[in-house]
């Protein structure tokens, strides 16, 4: 791909578009960066950029910008359906997204995951099997080290492995993943996609470029999943949770059902939900020649992600758990399933769309109070409110306080796990479950 005296817009800044900026100047390109903050909140990162002579357009869009380019180059949060992408699009300028980018310059095989739920873990536990197995392994995409960072190491891998969201999906064209994981599609993103049609369509389209001796890893348990693999070219290899920790498989070549279930024996994580990632991580991993016995290794050594139902302290006997990760209803029904104990439930944040009422069997029979906070919590009240005492915080530490009083004894659960966005109070969920933590610490004080 020819970038040299390219004139590209970047849309977004944030750490992807940092990255893709940087590696298009260093090709030569002519760079602009456009995003909607303000001039004055410019960080050191923004101002770096500039010194190595990326134009910045801060402040609203400006359309005839964007029909000026030769190319437009869209962060995953930059929805490819604003207007000023639209009327470039209508001019003859290709739109694409930071991961096409990078695949077009990226000759080892790719693993890529999707799904609502269970990403992060997988990718991460993905990664750590191939590594297990004497691989040298690049883990990234939008698990925070963007893809376009990898073109440009000096020591390559020998198999790249990416989380890839719904919004990366949009924009690809000629991104191939020679092994590709659709975990579930439960209803998410509501706030940017029509209906649940476009958001399965845009998670389908990471098996769109697949080869018959690709392989797409799907879940046989979801029926949505199910509805979709008759168009997928590639060989198929299913996965389909039975109990909680019973997950049935398709294909033996890869994987027998007795050496899958002696896996799985070695894995610590609770909940059915952890059990389909880690087959989905293991039939990935040895489709793309990880061995048995790294995969073997890097189930019993996994101990879970930071913010993914993490086990934080417990005190006087009352056990806290962050959930920041849950962003949608599928992840905090879940975590709910996870726990026999009662559980004083802290939800909120900024609504995506979401259905808070597909909830209310699993608040009714595993919850004692909710405590709401952020943008959301009027709406959470209004759909769950008469199943359960509801309670609104204004801050997480006052969230917490509130969630440890409800709690009362021995063996019940306080659990942060918002089914909401964090963007109204913080930066990410991590900051979120960053928060959570230091305010559980000040109760222990």
């Amino acid at each position: 791909m020819e970038l040299e005296n390219k004139n590209i817009l970047v849309v977004g800044l944030g750490v992807t578009g940092i990255a893709t900026a940087q590696f298009l100047i260093n090709r030569g390109a002519s760079v602009t960066v456009a995003d909607r903050k303000k001039e004055q909140e410019t960080d050191s990162e923004e101002l770096l950029i500039r010194e190595s002579g990326i134009r910045m357009e801060p402040g609203p869009h400006r359309i005839e910008t964007f029909e000026n380019a030769d190319l437009i180059v869209v962060s995953p949060g930059v929805p490819h359906t604003i207007e000023p992408v639209i009327k470039a699009k209508e001019r003859g300028v290709p739109v694409i997204g930071e991961i096409e980018l990078a695949s077009k310059f990226i000759t080892e095989p790719i693993v890529a995951v999707t799904g609502t739920n269970g990403k992060t873990t997988t990718t991460t536990l993905l990664g750590k099997m191939l590594e297990d197995s004497g691989l040298k392994v690049f883990v990234g995409g939008n698990i925070g080290n963007p893809l376009i960072a990898y073109v440009d190491e000096e020591e390559k891998a020998e198999i790249v492995v990416i989380e890839v969201s719904s919004f990366q999906l949009d924009t690809i064209d000629a991104f191939r993943a020679n092994v590709a994981v659709l975990l579930n599609i439960t209803e998410d993103h509501m706030d940017r996609y029509s209906d649940m049609d476009a958001y399965r369509k845009s998670k389908a389209r990471i098996f769109k470029n697949q080869q018959y001796n690709d392989t797409a890893v799907l879940n046989g348990s979801d029926s949505v999943v199910r509805s979709l693999s008759r168009d997928i070219l590639s060989k198929k290899v299913f996965f389909s949770s039975k109990e909680e920790k019973g997950v049935a498989i398709s294909d033996e070549n890869i994987i027998s059902q007795e050496n899958m279930s002696r896996l799985l024996e070695d894995f610590k994580l609770p909940g059915k939900h952890n059990a389909e990632n880690a087959a989905a991580a293991s039939l990935a991993a040895l489709a793309a020649g990880g061995t048995f016995e790294g995969v073997r290794t890097a189930l019993r050594k996994f101990k879970g992600l930071s913010h993914r139902l993490e086990y934080i302290d417990t005190l006087n006997g009352v056990d806290f758990f962050d959930d920041s990760k849950a962003t949608n209803v599928d992840s905090v029904a879940k975590a709910l399933e996870t726990f026999e104990k009662p559980v004083v439930l802290i939800m909120g944040g900024r609504n995506k769309g979401s259905k808070f009422h597909t909830l209310r069997n699993l608040i009714e029979r595993h919850t004692k109070k909710l405590i709401v906070i952020g943008e959301a919590k009027e709406d959470i009240k209004a759909e769950l409110g008469d199943i359960k005492p509801v309670e609104t915080a204004t801050t997480m530490e006052d969230a917490v306080f509130k969630a440890y009083n409800a709690a009362a004894k021995p063996g019940d659960i306080v659990l942060l796990s918002p089914a909401c966005a964090s963007f109204d109070m913080y930066n990410s969920y991590t900051q979120r479950g960053e928060a959570f933590c230091r305010a559980v610490a000040k109760l222990l004080l």
